[in-house]
């Protein structure tokens, strides 16, 4: 998968910008505040439909403009696709699709696969769980449409669920949950056996890239932390059983206590926990290992990568691991935001001031 063109309109600091992006790596230099991280956001905001940096879109649009509009142009490997997004301040997006309009946002993913990585990424390892679902939850909705829907209903049946938990009539509360649980086990079930397929898929490819550019032994283990089962059928039984079990506690309390929405990931380097123990060294190089874990996954499933999002990554890695990223990701589309490159490997630069893109020539 490979992006051709980005052309931006009105998009944070650019007026009109176009720029074309080689098969390999690309980096994009300049000072800060100058757009470099804009152009990666509108990227990956073509990958899933949402900001990695906010969820309204009229931060998105430039200032005194009442819209933005993002136009990618990409070649996979069933032929080229061309997706338009457009950003108001006063009402919900809308997007294109090779200029056909579609309705919902689980229409567009899938069509481009993007990994993005940046320094905020480091909240994927010492934050909350919440994090490392939304990490999980990223991957297989752009994986898999299926897991997109049934991640919406499970959410909206989760929201129903806790509404009624709160009632002061018990009665009604305990006629009434049995149907709501029916289905919160059964789109828990489903979700979880795909987030277990995930984890089974990268802890192979995460090791393996882990020891890569750790040049150690270290072993980097990674575990789904929640309720499992051999078979979605067994694992549906088993979480209504345990939903059963914890009602007069979900009610106590007012929410549901058990769920995929409560699960973790834990991520360990020779037995240690990253998130409790780990220096902030480790825990970045976790995170970094993981996104490029990511990588394998989607080729392994889809026969392609995704094109690579590091924004100011390099800043943060010291000169080994600086170059054993470079090599790694250099047969793969990478586009790259950093102040200055002075790496000996085949790239094009691009120059970025005021929301002005200039293209350099390419190096080799």
């Amino acid at each position: 998968m490979k992006i051709n063109t980005l052309s931006v309109q009105n998009y944070r600091n650019y007026t009109t910008e176009s720029v074309e992006f080689t098969n390999n790596l690309n980096v994009i230099i300049g000072q800060n505040a100058q757009g470099k991280t804009n152009l990666l956001e509108a990227i990956f905001l073509c990958a899933i439909g949402k900001s990695p940096r906010t969820n309204k879109d009229k931060d998105l649009v430039k200032w005194n403009s009442t819209f933005a509009k993002i136009t990618l142009e990409i070649s996979k490997k069933i032929g080229k696709k061309n997706i338009e997004m457009y950003l108001f301040t006063n009402q919900n997006k809308a997007i294109k699709i090779d200029k056909i309009p579609i309705k919902k946002i689980g229409e567009l993913l899938g069509t481009f696969n993007a990994i993005y990585f940046s320094p905020d990424e480091l909240k994927l390892i010492k934050e909350s769980p919440e994090e490392r679902r939304r990490f999980m939850d990223i991957d297989l909705c752009q994986f898999d449409k299926s897991y997109y829907y049934n991640l919406n209903h499970y959410n909206k049946v989760l929201m129903q669920r806790n509404k009624l938990l709160k009632t002061p009539d018990k009665n009604v509360l305990r006629d009434t949950l049995p149907i709501w649980d029916e289905q919160l086990a059964s789109y828990g079930a489903s979700l979880i056996m795909a987030r277990l397929k995930l984890i089974e898929n990268l802890k192979i490819h995460a090791n393996k890239i882990h020891k890569y550019l750790t040049s150690d032994n270290e072993n980097l283990e990674i575990s789904y932390q929640g309720y499992t089962a051999n078979t979605e059928n067994e694992l549906k039984i088993l979480l209504l059983k345990k939903i059963e079990e914890n009602l007069e506690k979900d009610i106590n309390l007012g929410y549901t206590t058990v769920g995929p929405h409560r699960d973790d990931i834990k991520i360990t380097a020779n037995n240690i926990d990253l998130r409790s123990f780990g220096s902030q060294g480790q825990q970045r190089t976790a995170s970094l290992t993981l996104k490029l874990a990511e990588l394998e996954f989607f080729r392994e499933n889809l026969g392609e990568y995704p094109v690579l999002l590091l924004d100011d990554v390099l800043s943060e890695l010291d000169e080994n691991r600086q170059n054993k990223l470079l090599n790694f990701v250099k047969s793969i589309q990478t586009i790259i935001t950093c102040t200055d490159f002075d790496f000996h490997v085949p790239h094009t630069k691009y120059f970025v001031l005021n929301g002005k893109i200039t293209k350099i020539e390419n190096c080799n």
